[in-house]
């Protein structure tokens, strides 16, 4: 047998089941035990390359976009009867298999944009000119606890300008979002629980702070599944390694393992640093296939016998998909396949490459794609507000107005809700000095829970809104209140969901990801 410290990349015509019981190391070819002993006939012929890939029936599902194999589902007992990678032989129905939600709706994809770190709301879409009359003055109303010292009023450095029909007024550092308002609606009265980075974190991608939940794209996969049975069906994007608390934003909790969400470093822009072992150079197509048939009978031996083990299961299922990763991926996170004048709409640079990538990851039929701005928290700006809120802005703002546009452009828009926004937002007073905590500068933003700005687009939204309001400072939300849970609440429904019956069985009770709070803002609903 495989020797420990070995992984076997291999492939086959005709995949099913199986696990890999070596340990991760290098790449090598391993010699094969005696085949008769497991009683398995071993093929020799030199199959055509084709064949290597596709069964008849993954071929009739996948080509066409399909039609070939739905055209035939009246003589095989309905859809779910077609999907040759969704559906083993023996019976087996993956999990990440396309469902129906129980509401007929829009929405059937998500790009979440996430601006870890929280953006101050009243620098970018909603603008305070009480600030001005203010500036370096105690406010009239005493200042909100947050996680740190705050002083006096501190203005916008920047100007707002009123954009699209709708003129909604939209910061100078996003004029490339400006020009999509008519598409989008604001949520100007947002609010979370605490002024903290890692529960907030956690309650905007998972609705609970503090205990271990499957995050919202992990829900979303499960209640969903995913359109595209070789790639996964949640995509995590952050550039430069994890933000805080890392891997739990995208975790899986208590569903089964195959919903947790599938992490790329997107500072590379070569695949084989983008997706690591996506290819193999050291073992042939030939090798690949005999070494899987191998491994094909092994496992599924080695399953029968546990066949309650939910670990067991995830891993399996998480090596099958790598396999199939092996064909999708490579095209899909090749941005150099786009045409020229599509990718000069997205810019240069990394977040221009990531939201192109997840255009395409969209386009593929991926279910869930999250892109976060940087490992960190990069628009945690304490010190050099001014500064550094322009420069994230532009790092981002024509990539995220060229996905909208290119979305529209291709009539994606319609079937994909766009979200942006961060785990809260910023205090409209100035920070003060605190040793260990900032630069002592006096020219930043506290973290501010109370009141924050998110916005939705496309997938069923209605577009050129504004939702809600903070105080005339925006120091908290006072109209049209939107908790955390209730955004969850709403996102679920555009995508065709009652938020209190997407539940899951676990310790005893239904588990959903409002917990036993939320509401559906209808009026953020097209």
């Amino acid at each position: 047998m495989p020797r420990a410290g070995v992984v076997i990349d291999c492939r086959c015509r005709r995949l099913k089941r199986f696990e890999f019981f070596v340990a991760a190391g290098r790449h090598q070819a391993v010699k094969l035990p005696n085949q008769r002993q497991f009683g398995i006939e071993m093929r020799h012929h030199q199959a055509p390359l084709d064949d290597a890939f596709l069964t008849r029936r993954e071929f009739l599902c996948r080509c066409g976009m399909g039609m070939g194999g739905l055209s035939l589902a009246a003589f095989f007992g309905g859809i779910d009867a077609l999907s040759g990678s969704a559906r083993a032989d023996a019976g087996y129905v993956s999990p990440l298999m396309p469902r129906q939600p129980p509401f007929p709706v829009k929405a059937k994809h998500v790009i979440h944009i996430f601006a870890n770190g929280g953006p101050s709301h009243v620098d970018t879409f909603d603008p305070k000119p009480a600030l001005e009359k203010y500036a370096g003055r105690l406010l009239p109303t005493e200042n909100l606890k947050t996680e740190r010292k705050t002083g006096a009023a501190f203005p916008s450095p920047y100007k707002f300008t009123k954009c699209g029909r709708s003129g909604i007024e939209v910061s100078e550092i996003f004029p490339h979002v400006g020009e999509c308002i008519d598409d989008i609606a604001l949520i100007r009265s947002m609010h979370a629980d605490v002024p903290n980075h890692e529960p907030s974190l956690l309650l905007m991608n998972c609705g609970e702070a503090r205990l271990i939940r499957p995050s919202m794209g992990s829900w979303i996969s499960y209640g969903l599944g995913t359109e595209n049975q070789n790639l996964p069906g949640f995509i995590v994007m952050c550039p430069g390694g994890y933000p805080i608390q890392e891997s739990q934003n995208w975790q899986s909790g208590f569903l089964p393992g195959i919903f947790q969400g599938t992490y790329i470093d997107t500072q590379h822009t070569r695949i084989e640093r983008l997706i690591e072992h996506i290819q193999n150079n050291y073992t042939s197509l030939k090798e690949q296939k005999e070494q899987l048939e191998l491994l094909q009978v092994l496992n599924e031996r080695h399953l029968k016998k546990r066949q309650q083990d939910a670990q067991l299961e995830a891993r399996i299922q998480s090596f099958e998909l790598a396999y199939r990763m092996q064909i999708d991926a490579t095209d899909a996170f090749d941005v150099t396949r786009e045409p020229e004048p599509i990718r000069k709409l997205y810019g240069e640079g990394t977040q221009a490459r990531q939201l192109l990538i997840a255009r395409r990851l969209i386009e593929r039929g991926v279910r869930f794609v999250q892109a976060w701005h940087g490992a960190g928290q990069p628009w945690d700006n304490h010190d050099d507000i001014e500064v550094n809120h322009r420069r994230l802005a532009k790092e981002s703002d024509q990539a995220i107005g060229a996905l909208l546009k290119d979305l529209k452009q291709r009539g994606l828009l319609e079937e994909t809700l766009v979200i942006w926004g961060g785990e809260f937002g910023r205090t409209p007073t100035v920070e003060l000095p605190t040793p260990g905590s900032n630069a002592g500068k006096i020219n930043g933003r506290d973290h501010n829970h109370y009141g924050f700005t998110m916005w939705m687009a496309g997938g069923g939204v209605r577009g050129g809104y504004v939702h809600g309001a903070t105080d005339e400072f925006g120091f908290q939300a006072v109209e049209d209140k939107v908790h955390v849970h209730d955004l969850h609440a709403t996102i679920l429904r555009l995508l065709g969901f009652d938020h209190e019956k997407l539940t899951f069985r676990h310790a005893g009770r239904d588990f959903r990801l409002t917990d036993v709070h939320g509401r559906v803002v209808r009026e953020l609903i097209a």
